[in-house]
């Protein structure tokens, strides 16, 4: 039985548009004549997704925070005791998205065709990474699926937490940023030559602050415009320059020595790698097959690259603590909890305590950080313009006492 995606018209003339189950195109549409509905167009939904799987931009995604529901949805009704072919009919009919929808009705015919739940998932790559079906394959072959997919929804929520937390302290700052950028152009484009014609005509001599102010403002308005595009020119270049792999490696490696900086990309680097290779440990799947999914999920290449090297040493028999100690970028924290874990038999419970430990410490200097920046926006913000009123203030004192 093949899912089948329709476009149709109600008694009224209203086009409704949905999902449906039937073992042919024929039998679809008389399900939908059935149900009062005329007919417009009735596709096989796995055959439309896999063509436009041809394409990156169209390939159909899902958000953290829907993959965690669909998730934790699969994990309960598995767990239920359900077939996953029903779990996932279940889920599918329960959200309102229908491009979710359509997606969880072409994987329940793949598995209805006799695919693994965890192959019927890589037809959606980007909706269900590498880490997320490698688990779900471990669950597969060693019978605890609704654990894993339970495991799974946590660790993806506990991502979706982390990023809403990161993006709801960013907001003020970037408010602020925005503004100061905003008033100063105002002041130095708008308000500053306004104020200059009228202390040309003196024909005074102007104090210093007044005349670099009146210099700042010129630029602004001559230039201001060329500047601001040479930036986004430059954002897009380096962008574009980064992507390239050497450069990309070189600049990762810089990132890592820098003071401050370097802490924040290793800490979430390192939690982001703890924590996926705790799930996969303790979700069965070798530890060489996990040291390999694991590294795709750092962000930084040079790191990835250290990763990769003490997969292969730990392919080669070495443990994995001297594997990552000879690397000299992970930190004596996780060298520390890897070697009791590997020598206690609890590797994926101390990966699991490591990552928090660091994602932890990477939310708290991240929060320090942002609440400094917002007062020291706001000092520069009232400083600059202090500086503006003076440079307007000091000629008008100046031509008062000449008056007097």
């Amino acid at each position: 039985m093949a899912s089948f995606e329709y476009i149709a018209l109600s008694d009224r003339g209203r086009e409704t548009r949905g999902v449906l189950e039937a073992d042919s195109g024929r039998q679809a549409r008389q399900i939908l004549r059935d149900r009062g509905l005329a007919p417009l167009s009735v596709e096989v939904t796995h055959e439309r997704s896999s063509s436009t799987q041809e394409f990156n931009w169209f390939k159909p995604s899902l958000s953290v925070a829907e993959r965690a529901l669909v998730t934790r949805q699969l994990a309960t009704l598995i767990g239920a005791g359900l077939p996953i072919e029903e779990a996932l009919l279940a889920v599918s009919r329960q959200t309102d998205s229908l491009r979710t929808q359509k997606m969880l009705s072409a994987i329940r015919s793949r598995v209805m065709e006799g695919y693994s739940l965890a192959n019927s998932f890589a037809e959606y790559p980007s909706a269900f990474p590498d880490l997320y079906r490698a688990t779900v394959a471990a669950g597969e072959s060693a019978g605890h699926l609704d654990l894993v997919l339970n495991r799974l929804a946590e660790f993806t929520e506990s991502q979706q937490m982390s990023r809403s937390r990161i993006q709801q302290a960013l907001v003020y700052p970037v408010i602020l940023f925005v503004l100061t950028l905003g008033i100063l152009a105002g002041l130095l484009g708008y308000v500053v030559p306004d104020i200059v014609e009228v202390f040309a005509d003196t024909g005074q001599a102007l104090p210093p602050l007044t005349v670099m102010i009146i210099a700042m403002s010129d630029f602004v308005v001559a230039w201001g415009v060329y500047v601001l595009l040479a930036l986004v020119a430059l954002v897009f270049g380096l962008r574009r320059l980064l992507r390239i792999p050497s450069v990309r490696l070189s600049w990762d490696r810089r990132v890592l020595h820098l003071p401050l900086v370097a802490k924040l990309s290793r800490g979430v680097n390192v939690s982001q790698f703890a924590s996926t290779l705790a799930i996969l440990s303790s979700s069965g799947v070798p530890l060489v097959d996990a040291l390999r999914i694991a590294g795709e999920v750092v962000s930084n290449s040079w790191l990835k690259q250290k990763v990769e090297e003490a997969r292969v040493r730990v392919s080669e028999g070495s443990t994995l603590n001297a594997a990552l100690e000879k690397s000299g970028y992970f930190p004596p924290m996780l060298l520390h909890m890897v070697a009791s874990g590997e020598s206690s038999g609890e590797l994926d419970d101390m990966l699991g305590k490591v990552a928090v430990y660091m994602q932890q410490d990477v939310e708290m200097l991240m929060g320090v950080l942002l609440s400094l920046f917002g007062p020291m926006m706001l000092i520069i913000m009232g400083g600059a313009v202090f500086t503006i009123v003076m440079a307007i203030l000091l000629p008008i004192i100046n031509l008062n006492q000449l008056v007097v």
